[in-house]
């Protein structure tokens, strides 16, 4: 697919998600257009099997937070949905750790890993999931939970 046409079909999508990330129309749009750019760069390295909005909304998230740490406004970022997994949160601080977690995302069946990452590494609400989806937001609220018992038990039997 044409990057101009991928461009078309995902606009809306990582424009709503920066602007329920920022809650700044401008710096959403700005922020739009950088992800966007950055995607651009790195087109050919896309791997096809994953939905495009789950690797914009990475990018975009990414892109918001060196914003964030150029205001100087990173230590007071607070992601309130990250916080309600602290258990998680926790193991993701540690490096090591962290790399179990994202080798274990890629071996986690779908839909589990998208929905996973949609709500933590992207940080949509659960409804914005459940859109891209086309299901409701029980289903996506399940489906999150189970990633994140299946994740936390791969944990847990690491440390076994």
């Amino acid at each position: 697919m044409p990057f101009e046409e991928f461009y078309r079909q995902n606009f809306k999508t990582v424009y709503g998600f920066l602007l329920n990330l920022c809650k700044n129309s401008d710096l959403a749009e700005e922020l739009t257009a950088e992800t966007f750019l950055k995607a651009f760069e790195h087109y050919k390295s896309y791997n096809k099997k994953y939905k495009p909005s789950t690797w914009l909304c990475a990018i975009a998230k990414n892109e918001y937070l060196k914003y964030l740490r150029k205001q100087k406004k990173i230590d007071g970022f607070v992601n309130a949905e990250i916080a309600d997994i602290s258990n998680l949160e926790e193991k993701l601080s540690d490096k090591d750790t962290a790399l179990r977690i994202h080798k274990y995302l890629h071996i986690l069946d779908e839909p589990y890993r998208e929905v996973f990452i949609l709500k933590v590494f992207a940080e949509l609400s659960y409804k914005e999931i459940a859109e891209i989806f086309g299901k409701k937001e029980t289903w996506v609220r399940v489906t999150y939970y189970r990633a994140k018992v299946r994740l936390l038990e791969r944990l847990g039997d690491d440390n076994e």
